[in-house]
């Protein structure tokens, strides 16, 4: 079953290729969903990485959380489910 990773503090340089490359060497990327800003579409600094499997997600934490990317400590967890939120904005 895979399981999905948020990786924070990413550099604004950082594409989704790059995470596809650098978590593929843990094991098999199922996505890499970089966040963008809706009106400028730069990154705003964090992802989500889908690994295949919980184990492999398991290592992904263990080897890249606390790691020097690009001169930014990153931060790698297990993804938190996606809150509902209200459609405006008050």
């Amino acid at each position: 079953m895979s399981k999905k990773l948020y990786v924070g503090n990413l550099s604004f340089d950082t594409s989704e290729h790059d995470l596809e490359t650098m978590f593929g060497e843990i094991g098999t990327v199922e996505s890499a969903n970089l966040i963008e800003d809706r009106d400028t579409g730069r990154s705003r600094g964090f992802a989500f990485v889908e690994m295949s499997s919980a184990e492999e997600a398991n290592t992904a934490i263990s080897e890249f959380n606390g790691k020097d990317v690009d001169g930014r400590t990153l931060k790698v967890n297990e993804a938190k489910p996606r809150e509902n939120r209200s459609a405006g904005r008050y």
